[in-house]
């Protein structure tokens, strides 16, 4: 029987909503610690990622044929190696829509209604009903403001309806302008320094590509609106923090919620951590309780068609474009 090897913790109902969908496939569950070469090389489909077992999917006599990441970004895998060896990558693109989303929007609300200030000073035992950090006016609205997102997929796509709820202007960035529900306007990569003039906020979901690195540097933040708050919700490697940290310094970005960095964890002598007008969160934003649920039937839907000698339809990752 074929296998399928799962680096990650299923139900036993999510392994037989998977094995139902794919007949002739079992499914192991083996912790990345626990496998050993032969199990990794006899797999044909390996779900989820890890170093350890890199070289065991990658030798001349291995079995896998398919890997679906438990992740969206695939920056950290050995792509050219994969693509040379014929394995097909499929990711997880979808399962962070709304809980990013949903954070992108709580840093927004954060900044407009103070609510990190108010946080930090309720630690402090402090009543001072006038609450602003350096660079944020007090108690604004996200109403009639406007917001770029930059890399409308998925999570772009919810983030903007949430936005449009909201009463926002928004504006989109992304390969094609093809036009988006709940995107006002749509502009290409191209004119991404137009696009970030007009935003109060500016919310990145950008995949790390060799094109993305670094975008964010400082001729976008000389090109962002004067005040703007940048959320990054993407990846850490398509910020260049040092400019980003000359910006916040100048007042002319006024605040950053940053879930995402170059260097992870975060250095504690980082100044970042100190920084009033920054909220910081561990790369938690597409957490969610639901995370498990969502992969399953992304894959179970994917190895429906496999099962019957099609490539799988869902999130098959471009080896050229790196997601």
């Amino acid at each position: 029987m074929k296998q399928i090897v799962c680096l990650h913790s299923l139900t036993p109902e999510q392994i037989h909503q998977i094995e139902e969908a794919a007949p002739g496939f079992k499914v192991i569950i083996k912790k990345k610690n626990e496998l050993g070469p032969e199990q990794v090389k006899n797999a044909e489909i390996i779900v989820g990622w890890s170093k350890t077992i890199a070289e065991y999917v990658l030798q001349e006599d291995s079995n896998v044929k398919w890997v679906q990441t438990w992740s969206a970004g695939v920056d950290t895998l050995p792509l050219e190696r994969l693509r040379d060896k014929g394995i097909l990558l499929t990711n997880s693109s979808g399962v962070h829509a709304i809980p990013i989303s949903e954070s992108i929007l709580a840093m927004m609300l954060s900044f407009s209604r103070q609510m990190h200030v108010a946080v930090r000073q309720q630690l402090k035992k402090k009543w001072q009903p006038n609450l602003t950090a350096p660079g944020l006016q007090t108690l604004g609205e996200i109403n009639g403001k406007t917001l770029v997102i930059v890399g409308v997929g998925e999570i772009g796509r919810e983030t903007a309806r949430l936005a449009k709820a909201f009463g926002m202007r928004v504006i989109g960035v992304r390969r094609s302008d093809k036009p988006e529900p709940h995107v006002d306007q749509m502009y290409t990569m191209e004119s991404l320094h137009e696009a970030l003039g007009q935003g109060d906020y500016i919310v990145n979901v950008l995949p790390l590509t060799e094109e993305t690195h670094h975008m964010f540097n400082a001729a976008a933040w000389n090109a962002a609106k004067k005040g703007a708050c940048f959320i990054n919700a993407g990846r850490g490697p398509t910020v260049d923090t040092s400019s980003l940290l000359e910006a916040l310094n100048s007042g002319h970005i006024s605040g950053a919620g940053l879930d995402v960095f170059e260097e992870e964890p975060l250095p504690a002598e980082h100044p970042l951590w100190e920084m009033e007008q920054v909220i910081i969160t561990p790369h938690v934003a597409g957490s969610t309780d639901r995370y498990t649920e969502r992969v399953v039937d992304i894959f179970t839907e994917n190895v429906r068609a496999y099962a019957q000698g099609q490539k799988p339809p869902h999130n098959l990752v471009d080896y050229k474009r790196m997601y």
